[in-house]
């Protein structure tokens, strides 16, 4: 890299300034490039939180205080709130909400910061993300009373922007597909759909006599007036399931909302519970879950299959990476006889933003030869495998 400062153009300033900041470093990294102000603070922020490779303290405190090339980087975050809330204030002055939401994350990781989130003030200053609620939510049976307030209002504003940005097209994707399922092709004449009749006849117009003869009526059913269908969230509350959990309980509040849909909610580890009385308020669900623990899936759907009163009208989604500890033979034949009920079934391997995630491909391929196929969805795509599911037709499976 050049360092003949007459010949850079501010591109290439840019650019070494960039690569100071990825470096990092007491001499420049052989940048030549000095960092001051708001790119020192930034330099800072960075070296807190990724410039040691050792942890000694629960905070993460690097006793050597050098880098990867012993270089002295003794920046730190130290062992104590307010030094972590300065920080957090810091990278939320400096970087995009998205890198904040990332670095709260790395920080939780390697410096062990998550018993800080049990004191008021750091929670008060955190960026909140799903990522925020699978930790809070693992924690919240340890948090002091004092703590437990701030956490839910945290909680709170994540659940509520989740609602915001969800609801509507969930509820408008599958009031249409309960629409479509309820339609009847010989309807009473009050409950003929004359709009789509019409479009449905159009070849059938005589132009001699400026009208159509229609062969199919289309009409709306009278179901349609009362509860149509009914849809089991079967959800994994496993640890590596924190994120699938929250998605989960807030379309599991927006889908109890409809009241064409009785929905049931069920989460589980080695134990079963059902949140289904709680479905008013997502909040109170995710505070009702218990994350970690292990897995008894075949116990989960022996709960919801006792559940089911009217199969051909259910929808059953289990959210789970599939790791079961249960009995393994056992729970595919609950999954067999289920669809030999009429049930449709789904199976999520994850339901969240977050990539591919890590599942049993064994017992993902036991279900795929079962003819239900197992795939991470994302909170975006949800509604529209919702709305497959209720009319029966194949679900809009994301590519690989």
């Amino acid at each position: 890299m050049s360092t003949d400062v007459n010949r850079r153009t501010p591109a290439d300033d840019e650019r070494v300034r960039r690569w100071r900041l990825v470096l990092g470093g007491g001499e420049a990294d052989g940048t030549g490039r000095a960092l001051t102000g708001t790119d020192a603070a930034m330099d800072g922020a960075l070296t807190a939180l990724y410039g040691r490779t050792s942890r000694t303290d629960a905070v993460g405190q690097d006793r050597t205080g050098r880098d990867r090339t012993g270089r002295d980087r003794s920046a730190g975050l130290g062992a104590s709130a307010p030094s972590v809330v300065r920080w957090l204030g810091d990278i939320r002055t400096y970087f995009p909400s998205s890198v904040v939401q990332v670095m709260q994350r790395d920080a939780i990781d390697r410096l062990g910061l998550a018993t800080l989130l049990l004191e008021p003030e750091m929670l008060d200053a955190v960026e909140a993300d799903v990522h925020l609620v699978g930790t809070l939510l693992s924690l919240h049976k340890a948090m002091p009373e004092t703590t437990r307030e701030t956490a839910r209002a945290v909680v709170r504003k994540v659940v509520d922007d989740l609602e915001k940005r969800l609801a509507t097209r969930t509820r408008a994707t599958l009031t249409g597909a309960l629409d479509r399922s309820a339609r009847i092709s010989r309807p009473r004449h009050r409950d003929i759909d004359w709009d789509r009749t019409i479009r449905a006849n159009l070849t059938h117009y005589l132009p001699e006599h400026g009208t159509v003869v229609p062969e199919r009526l289309i009409g709306h059913g009278r179901a349609s007036r009362g509860i149509r269908k009914e849809v089991v969230l079967c959800v994994d509350q496993s640890g590596s399931m924190a994120t699938s959990v929250v998605h989960a309980s807030v379309f599991g509040a927006v889908l109890a909302s409809m009241r064409s849909i009785a929905t049931r909610l069920v989460v589980f580890d080695t134990a079963v519970v059902d949140l289904t009385d709680r479905l008013d308020d997502p909040v109170d669900v995710l505070f009702g879950t218990q994350l970690g623990g292990g897995t008894d899936i075949n116990r989960a759907l022996a709960h919801c299959q006792s559940k089911i009163t009217r199969p051909a009208d259910t929808v059953v989604v289990l959210i789970s990476d599939l790791y079961e500890g249960g009995i393994r033979d056992e729970m595919l034949r609950r999954v067999v006889a289920m669809k030999a009920s009429g049930v449709q079934f789904v199976a999520l391997l994850a339901l969240s933003d977050e990539g591919a995630p890590a599942y049993d491909r064994d017992h993902a391929a036991a279900l795929g030869a079962l003819g239900v196929p197992a795939f991470a969805c994302t909170p975006d795509l949800f509604p529209e495998v919702m709305a497959a599911a209720l009319e029966k037709r194949p679900l809009p499976i994301p590519a690989d």
